[in-house]
């Protein structure tokens, strides 16, 4: 049976709200986004370097929430230790952590530049 996109919508929102809830590293995420926000604000960053970065913050969170959905499938599965598991939670975590230093690489370079221009260095 098909689900309709009123359906769909609703699912996804509760599915957004079941993943903030359940993960305490989103503390920190949000924490970071909005540090990295306010500073994008008081350096008036231009239209693309807000896209850059708007793209980042999505991808480290939506890199969280895949990570969240695979740690509740897998105690969904079993409580007893299971190499594979710990293996697909592992590589998870690593997704996120690749997320988050590929974030912090374009971070340093649009905010580097950024300050560049503000200081007259080139």
């Amino acid at each position: 049976m098909t689900r309709p996109w009123k359906q769909k919508f609703a699912d996804a929102f509760r599915g957004l709200r079941e993943g903030v809830r359940a993960e305490s590293s989103f503390v920190a995420h949000f924490v970071v986004a909005a540090t990295v926000l306010a500073a994008a604000t008081a350096l008036r960053m231009e239209a693309l370097q807000w896209c850059a970065l708007l793209l980042c913050i999505a991808g480290v969170l939506a890199a969280e929430m895949f990570n969240s959905a695979l740690e509740s499938m897998a105690r969904a599965i079993s409580t007893q230790e299971n190499p594979h598991i710990r293996d697909a939670l592992d590589i998870a975590g690593g997704a996120v952590l690749t997320a988050a230093f590929g974030s912090i690489a374009v971070g340093l370079v649009l905010f580097g530049h950024r300050a560049g221009q503000l200081l007259g260095w080139w």
